[in-house]
């Protein structure tokens, strides 16, 4: 069931294969930072990331994506709105055709140029794919990223975009600290959510971040720079790989700040 972000495949499509993309949790959404409740409850997140668990930089067609070792309990995220300790597996970005527009989640109707996720797994289900269906089985923090200074820590992810420039084109990564794309502030926004790309599994607890980290222009054009398509097809670039903000339904959003 191939899925992407066309007109004849995109966004607006995927209920068609996945009747779920309808359903009463699904992301990402707009978030409203007058309607979003404080919660004296919510815990400061603890996100401890070892470099030595990064394996891999993948271009999967959609977006592209760093992966790392989740045997081992050397890369978590614990507390925020989560109990237990759930495991980093990878993260992703996701982006537009121009700085204006990009992320996935908005803050009163606002876009950010791009939206990074790093992707946890509840460990106590027996692995990534276990923990995918199950309603908290997975916890996403979403960080924005906002044109400014040029990123050093990103700009070691894009010198390898020359291995992985077509869909399928994978290279070893070692040594990465994903700690190093996180902002200075961690306070966010929680809520009961999904994945944004099919399957759609309603499984995700979304940690948003209010502060963004910055990303020059220059930087962007590179993440632009990537293709859609395969090696030896016709170039696709790859921009706008978006899901756009989905009904809030019946679903608060908790704040970790006032």
């Amino acid at each position: 069931m191939s899925w992407g972000y066309a007109a004849n495949n995109g966004p607006d499509k995927w209920a068609d294969n996945f009747p779920v993309a309808n359903g009463p949790r699904q992301s990402p959404i707009d978030i409203v930072p007058g309607a979003a409740s404080y919660d004296a409850g919510l815990k400061p997140l603890s996100l401890k990331y070892d470099p030595s668990t990064c394996m891999d930089i993948l271009n999967n067609g959609h977006s592209f994506q760093v992966t790392f070792k989740d045997d081992s309990n050397l890369s978590t995220l614990t507390n925020g709105p989560i109990t237990g300790v759930y495991r980093l597996k990878q993260f992703h970005f996701h982006w537009g055709a121009s700085d204006g527009r990009g992320s996935e989640h908005t803050v009163a109707g606002t876009m950010f140029p791009a939206e990074l996720h790093l992707v946890h797994w509840n460990t106590q289900y027996s692995s990534f794919g276990d923990a995918a269906s199950k309603p908290d089985g997975l916890a996403v923090v979403g960080v924005f990223l906002k044109i400014g200074e040029k990123n050093p820590n990103l700009q070691k992810l894009l010198d390898a975009f020359g291995s992985i420039k077509c869909k399928g084109k994978q290279c070893s990564f070692p040594g990465f600290d994903p700690a190093t794309l996180l902002p200075g502030s961690l306070d966010y926004w929680t809520y009961d959510g999904s994945l944004t790309t099919p399957p759609l599994l309603e499984s995700v607890t979304w940690i948003v971040c209010k502060e963004p980290i910055s990303v020059s222009s220059e930087q962007m054009a590179k993440f632009r720079s990537l293709l859609f398509s395969g090696e030896g097809e016709p170039e696709c670039c790859m921009v706008d790989n978006y899901r756009p903000p989905q009904p809030v339904k019946n679903r608060t959003v908790r704040a970790s700040f006032k």
